[in-house]
């Protein structure tokens, strides 16, 4: 390692530990923090943010990846995605001015207060003074990083680096078609699952005790995290040694807590399964989280929801609530599948998920291209969901207050939820390819080979490659809607008994 990548490496981990510090803070903020405290911690994350920005955006460490890159550091894997992500970062970080940085963080920090408090009182119009600062701050953003077809295109960078609007319009004006009708199909089915077993009386403490046996079945490791409860579930990874989830619990509603528990630790086991040695480095940190949410909707979906988890789980189950005890197998593992139109996103079936996202992908678009004052989003959303999912809110908190993402001026954000069930399907297609016996190792309660596969295959990888390359190298096929589809068909046509 030569003495320009050392100098350069030190900056970049000095950059990410700013940023775990910001995190820590958000986390803070979301799970411990006193109510009054908002605007002091919104000035903190503002210097925090602000600081972290600086050093990015540094001419110090403009030159320093110009020495790198043309000193042949470049030569090793690792310090190459080092290289490259870190100017790719540069070089967006140098579009914002400072000021701006600093502008968001605190309008985020109190955003997130405004949307708390708006959702208390199911009021959007409440929340509207924050959501326009938030959005004219998001603007001027893609404004400053530039695009070549549409302002989205240029947030949703961020997250799903490479993508565009209209790459996922394409995938999704398919899928929409696709997915209402195996709605409609599962709907006029005789058979039914009887759904209100999930609504009997479940202790909120003997939930949070299965919902931990449940993470760590799957391998999380509690020394190097943590579960906690927050308005909206989320994982915050500073470090592969220092991870934390959080949940949230109903007393008739276990299942919503469990599968929250099994998809936010599936994001855990994606910032654990970092090497330590990458720490603070783009080696260490997601390739998009479109491939963060394919890790979450496998162990939560594909394993969380399949007969053979719960052939090992449910005994467990019904030794800890007494609710279960007159309950079959066969009747939980259909009532935990159960498709039906909802209002809550989070809460959503895998059928009906994707619509849930459409519709937020379809509102967004149109408030970035200023096509739509936020006044009429809730008449908007409203009518959204009755077309899609055939349903409509009654009330601004159960409709478009629900999802924190605006509040923090997080846009561009919903596709990577739908992208992530489609990497999902690939992976795990994958994964049953290379081991055979994958469905008897999880019957009988042994999540390590999965574990330890998508590691080898996805985690290790870091940054190192965009998401569609991924894809390419793990599976050796292109991004399609297709497996994930498929996947659909299968499995609810069976427990439904389609045709």
């Amino acid at each position: 390692m030569g003495a320009v990548y050392t100098e350069l490496l030190d900056k970049i981990r000095e950059l990410h530990a700013l940023r775990s510090v910001e995190g820590v803070l958000e986390w803070d903020q979301e799970t411990q923090m006193p109510k009054k405290a908002a605007a002091a911690r919104a000035e903190q994350i503002a210097l925090i943010a602000g600081l972290a920005h600086q050093r990015l955006a540094s001419d110090e460490m403009g030159d320093l990846l110009s020495k790198a890159e043309g000193a042949g550091a470049a030569d090793d894997p690792a310090h190459a995605t080092n290289i490259r992500e870190t100017r790719r970062d540069h070089d967006r970080a140098v579009r914002i001015p400072n000021e701006l940085v600093r502008e968001y963080a605190r309008a985020a920090s109190l955003g997130k207060d405004a949307w708390q408090k708006a959702r208390a009182e199911s009021n959007f119009a409440a929340f509207m003074p924050a959501l326009q600062r938030l959005l004219d701050i998001r603007i001027r953003y893609a404004e400053h990083y530039g695009w070549k077809s549409e302002p989205y295109d240029a947030l949703m960078d961020e997250f799903e680096p490479g993508a565009t609007a209209a790459e996922v319009a394409a995938v999704f004006s398919g899928m929409k078609t696709e997915l209402a009708g195996l709605v409609s199909r599962i709907m006029q089915a005789p058979k039914q699952p009887n759904s209100a077993l999930l609504e009997r009386d479940f202790p909120v403490e003997q939930q949070a005790a299965f919902n931990r046996e449940l993470a760590g079945a799957i391998n999380f490791d509690f020394e190097a995290g943590r579960i906690d409860v927050s308005t909206h579930p989320f994982c915050s990874g500073f470090s592969p040694t220092d991870v934390r989830l959080t949940t949230r619990y109903h007393k008739n509603m276990a299942a919503m807590s469990m599968f929250g528990t099994l998809h936010e630790a599936g994001h855990g086991l994606y910032e654990q399964g970092f090497s330590p040695e990458h720490t603070n480095t783009p080696m260490a940190q997601a390739i998009s989280l479109g491939i963060h949410e394919s890790q979450s909707r496998m162990w939560e979906n594909q394993v969380g929801r399949s007969r053979p988890f719960w052939e090992f789980f449910f005994p467990k189950a019904k030794a800890r609530f007494q609710a279960l005890s007159d309950v079959s197998l066969d009747d939980w593992h259909f009532a935990v599948n159960a498709v039906k139109p909802s209002l809550i996103r989070v809460e959503a079936d895998e059928v009906t998920y994707g619509l849930h996202i459409i519709l937020r992908f379809e509102i967004e678009r149109r408030m970035l291209r200023k096509e739509i004052s936020l006044k009429d989003i809730p008449d908007a959303w409203n009518t959204s969901m009755q077309e899609l999912i055939g349903i409509t809110p009654p009330n601004d908190a159960q409709g478009c207050l629900q999802d924190i993402h605006w509040a923090q001026g997080i846009f561009g954000y919903f596709p990577t939820y739908a992208l992530g069930n489609l990497y999902s399907a690939q992976f795990f297609n994958a994964a049953q390819n290379a081991m055979p016996d994958m469905w008897e190792q999880i019957r009988n309660g042994r999540m390590t080979p999965l574990r330890e596969w998508l590691r080898e295959h996805i985690h290790k990888h870091g940054r190192r490659y965009r998401a569609k390359e991924l894809v390419k190298v793990v599976t050796g096929e292109e991004l399609s809607p297709e497996p994930f589809m498929a996947y659909l068909n299968e499995k609810y046509g069976a427990l439904y008994g389609l045709v």
